[in-house]
């Protein structure tokens, strides 16, 4: 692999805004420099070594994707191009480079906002355990009794989730979402998700790749309802290779799939600190992301 892996930046120049499990946000005042580092997480533990070139592959696809979907909905990229950076960061450009965006610093609505055309994850699990009480209705929605995992939903649905900061999200209602951010907003989320899945899952399918699900998030600037945060790669989103499509079992990925079945194969109770993984499995799981974007975009990254 000829990427060296960047696991967390540090640009003495702004202040640290946040570092989640993949990006660390800068505060430039009115806007966030976004970086997406090759870190990786499985089980909410963030591992010690990372994915070399991980962050460049989200970042160009989210770039195809804001640039995509820009007739429905504007994002809060403001440019990726380091020459348009302030110039007191362009010294950093070996590390920024392609792996960097400059965005507005948007009022993020507090809310993950998902939307599955297909049945799988988490939304599978609880309709598993609905069932196991004789019931086929999970937050709000009932879904056919002959319905097996990995299939193909009627049409797509809006099942948002809290946000964790840390842990895991929690799937509510619409109506519980309508609750926490304004009906307003609710709203606003649950249309623009539909229309975005829609208008991706239709072009992914030309591409040999089925979109099971994914999340977006929102926010305000402005006075302008946006997209925020990264949007259609295989850190938010199920993609599943046309080919080998077979409902009734989990499905092959473009994801960390390789990554959970070896820490599955493992002693590690899941609690921090993470495994080192081995090269092959790094290297696998790049590849599968790699492959992702190469079919999505027509190009390599």
């Amino acid at each position: 692999m000829t990427d060296i892996s960047v696991l967390q930046t540090d640009i003495k120049e702004y202040p640290l805004f946040a570092r989640g499990k993949v990006r660390d946000v800068y505060n430039l005042n009115d806007k966030l420099l976004i970086v997406s580092t090759d870190r990786v997480s499985a089980f909410d533990v963030v591992l010690p070594n990372g994915l070399p070139g991980k962050g460049k592959i989200l970042t160009a696809m989210s770039l195809f994707w804001f640039d995509f979907l820009k007739d429905i909905i504007e994002s809060h990229l403001v440019t990726a191009n380091i020459d348009e950076f302030p110039t007191d960061l362009h010294k950093y450009r070996e590390i920024l480079e392609g792996r960097t965006m400059l965005v507005y610093k948007a009022k993020r609505v507090d809310i993950e906002a998902i939307v599955r055309g297909y049945i799988s994850g988490s939304m599978w699990k609880e309709l598993v355990a609905a069932r196991k009480s004789g019931s086929n209705e999970v937050h709000g929605f009932y879904f056919d009794p002959a319905l097996v995992e990995s299939d193909k939903l009627p049409e797509p649905i809006f099942t948002p989730s809290t946000k964790a900061e840390e842990g895991h999200d929690e799937n509510i209602s619409f109506e519980q979402m309508a609750e926490l951010v304004g009906k307003e907003t609710a709203e606003l989320c649950r249309d623009r998700s539909l229309a975005i899945y829609t208008r991706a899952a239709d072009y992914a399918l030309t591409r040999g790749i089925i979109l099971a699900d994914t999340k977006f998030e929102f926010g305000y600037f402005d006075g302008r309802f946006i997209l925020i945060d990264e949007v259609l790669s295989p850190d938010s989103s199920r993609f599943w290779p046309v080919d080998r499509y077979e409902p009734g079992r989990g499905q092959p990925s473009f994801d960390k799939q390789f990554i959970r079945d070896y820490l599955g194969r493992i002693d590690w109770d899941k609690t921090p600190p993470g495994p080192k993984l081995p090269d092959d499995i790094v290297e696998k799981s790049v590849a599968r992301y790699a492959e992702a974007a190469r079919m999505l975009m027509g190009k390599q990254v």
